[in-house]
C-alpha cells in the first residue's frame, strides 16, 4: 500500500485547497477574505490542537484555517498579540505564553520570582479575557541547585502567582521536561519533582504540563504515573520516542494506550499534534521532523 507522509499530505491541501465564504460570527471583521471551515467530524473525546512552532513559516491566519478544516479545537503556544487570531476560525490559543520564564530561566531561581509575576499579573487577565485557559511557565535549569533547593523556590514562586490564576480562571502549567536528550540540566525532569511541587502549592490552577515525550526518555512506566497522579496534570504533550518523529509503528510508545489511558482518569481531554494526526492532509513547512508532539488539555 501506497503511503504518504502527513507532511505531503498537508503540503498538497495547502496547495489545493478550495473553500467558500466563512461565517461572520467566526470571524474577524477585518479579516474580509476569510472562507468557510468544514470541519472534519470527530466523536469529541480527544480535542486536538496544533502547536505554532513547527510552522513558524505558515502564516497563522493560513494555519488556523487549515487546522479548523482538519477538525482541530486549539492552537498551542502563541504569543499574547497572537491570541485571537485563532478565534477567527472557531479555535482558541490551548496553551499561551504569558511571560513565565523560559527553559533555562524561570521558577527554581527566586530572582525571575518578581519579572514573572509582574508579566502574570499583566498577561493572565488579558488571557481570561481572550478565553485562554492556560498559560506555560518552567522550572529552569539547574546550574550547581540542589533538586531540593529548586523545588522550594519554585513553590514559593508558584505561591507568589497562583492567586492571579485562581482569580482569573486560567490555569499555569510547570513544564516537565527530559533533561536526557533535549533540555540538559532541566531540574523538572521528573514526574516525582513535579508533583511534589503541585503538592505543595496545592492550587486547582496550578498544573503539570507533561509532556509524555520528555517522561518516556526519563522514566517511562507512562500510564500508570499519569494514572497516579492525574489530580496534578492539567495538560500533556506527546511526541515519538525515539526521535521525536512521527506517532507511527517506528515509534516505542503505544499511543493508543497512553491515550485510552489518560481517557478512562479524564471525562473530556484535549489533544494536541505538532504535526497534525494521523490521516490528515499534511502541513509540511520546514525541516522539522522533531515537531511530532501530541498534547492533551484538560477541558474544565
Amino acid at each position: 500500500m501506497n503511503k504518504l507522509s502527513r507532511r505531503k499530505l498537508l503540503k498538497s491541501a495547502l496547495s489545493g485547497a478550495t473553500a467558500v465564504a466563512a461565517s461572520p460570527s467566526l470571524l474577524a471583521t477585518s479579516f474580509s477574505k476569510a472562507q468557510e471551515i468544514h470541519a472534519t467530524p470527530r466523536k469529541g473525546r480527544i480535542k486536538q490542537s496544533v502547536s505554532r512552532w513547527c510552522y513558524e513559516k505558515i502564516e497563522l491566519d493560513e494555519l488556523c484555517k487549515r487546522g479548523a478544516e482538519m477538525g482541530l479545537k486549539a492552537i498551542d503556544l502563541l504569543e499574547v498579540a497572537e491570541w485571537d487570531v485563532p478565534r477567527r476560525y472557531g479555535l482558541i490559543c490551548s496553551m499561551g505564553y504569558a511571560g513565565g520564564g523560559d527553559i533555562p530561566h524561570a521558577m527554581n531561581r527566586t530572582e525571575n520570582h518578581a519579572k514573572i509575576e509582574e508579566a502574570f499579573r499583566k498577561n493572565i487577565p488579558i488571557a481570561a479575557k481572550a478565553g485562554v485557559p492556560n498559560v506555560i511557565t518552567f522550572s529552569g535549569n539547574r546550574a550547581g541547585m540542589s533538586d531540593d533547593e529548586g523545588a522550594k523556590n519554585t513553590i514559593a514562586g508558584l505561591n507568589r502567582v497562583k492567586k492571579i490564576a485562581e482569580d482569573n480562571g486560567v490555569t499555569i502549567c510547570l513544564e516537565v521536561l527530559n533533561s536526557k536528550v533535549d533540555h540538559k540540566d532541566y531540574m523538572c525532569d521528573h514526574t516525582a519533582w513535579g508533583v511534589r511541587v503541585m503538592e505543595a502549592v496545592n492550587s486547582p490552577r496550578v498544573k503539570l504540563l507533561y509532556d509524555i515525550y520528555h517522561m518516556q526518555i526519563m522514566e517511562g512506566d507512562l500510564i500508570r504515573t499519569i494514572q497516579q497522579n492525574i489530580q496534578w496534570l492539567g495538560h500533556f504533550h506527546t511526541g515519538g520516542v525515539p526521535g521525536r518523529h512521527e506517532l507511527d509503528n517506528t515509534q516505542e510508545v503505544h499511543w493508543d494506550a497512553v491515550m485510552r489511558g489518560i481517557a478512562a482518569k479524564i471525562s473530556r481531554v484535549t489533544s494536541r499534534t505538532n504535526l497534525f494526526p494521523r490521516a490528515i492532509h499534511s502541513l509540511r513547512y520546514e525541516k522539522r521532523s522533531n515537531c511530532a508532539m501530541y498534547s492533551l488539555n484538560r477541558l474544565r
